[in-house]
């Protein structure tokens, strides 16, 4: 994998899924702006997710 594809690579907080090319959410974390990566199952079933920079949690 080239250092560009590990950079574009996001993984879900909340699952660890890879959702490169999903039907994902991506947002600002609203403590800290720190950028959120969630699939789209964990967002249906409205899964916890905690910020990795802050440990900010949310549904």
């Amino acid at each position: 994998m080239s250092q560009n594809e590990q950079r574009n690579t996001r993984k879900c907080v909340s699952c660890g899924i890879n959702i490169v090319g999903m039907s994902a959410a991506t947002f600002d974390c609203p403590e800290c702006g720190n950028e959120v990566h969630r699939c789209a199952k964990c967002r249906k079933q409205s899964t916890l997710y905690e910020c990795n920079q802050c440990g900010f949690t949310g549904p």
